[in-house]
């Protein structure tokens, strides 16, 4: 039996490999490559045990979009990414009256910083980061609830820096760095 300290890397849910499939169809609906890149990476996705193994295969596909800034928006409902998406380098969130769960642990993140900003209404939001990031919410207002983020205690190096800035109405920020 191997200590938690040795144990491989997390295994893929289909969640995450369904979102990575998509990603390669859309890029060669796009044009962005070639029917025989496609076969050998959606063989590479099919076949990913890991994330990192996962992630080896989307990391060198071409931008989706040559601007870096994406919005999300929902009058009411909810907001939800998770699993292997793409983190553009400016996220606009904003909900009149939903919850919002953003999951950037599995994520590909091609930027050293990201910004994600929020204008959220009714509703709370949580966001998990990734283990080694860094995250600044010196731009946050919230006006009902306080944030509720705690930085860890032993920061770890080399992960993107996380910049949270916007509006919260009556919902409360949870913000919490992914176990592993």
């Amino acid at each position: 039996m191997t200590s938690p300290q040795e144990d491989p890397l997390p295994l893929l849910d289909e969640d995450d490999r369904e979102a990575a499939v998509e990603r390669l169809q859309k890029a060669y609906a796009d044009e962005r490559i070639s029917h025989e890149e496609m076969d050998e990476r959606l063989d590479l996705v099919l076949t990913a045990r890991t994330s990192s193994q996962l992630a080896s295969a989307l990391t060198s596909l071409p931008r989706e979009h040559p601007g870096t800034t994406s919005t999300i928006a929902a009058a009411s409902g909810r907001i939800h990414r998770r699993g292997a998406w793409q983190v553009p380098r400016i996220l606009k969130v904003r909900s009149a009256y939903g919850r919002v769960r953003l999951d950037l642990s599995r994520a590909v993140i091609e930027y050293p910083v990201v910004d994600i900003e929020l204008e959220l209404g009714t509703g709370g939001a949580r966001i998990t980061v990734p283990r080694d990031a860094v995250v600044d919410v010196e731009g946050l207002h919230t006006r009902w609830k306080d944030l509720r983020y705690t930085a860890p205690r032993r920061p770890r190096s080399g992960g993107p820096r996380i910049r949270i800035s916007g509006s919260m109405g009556f919902g409360r920020l949870r913000i919490r760095h992914a176990r592993r």
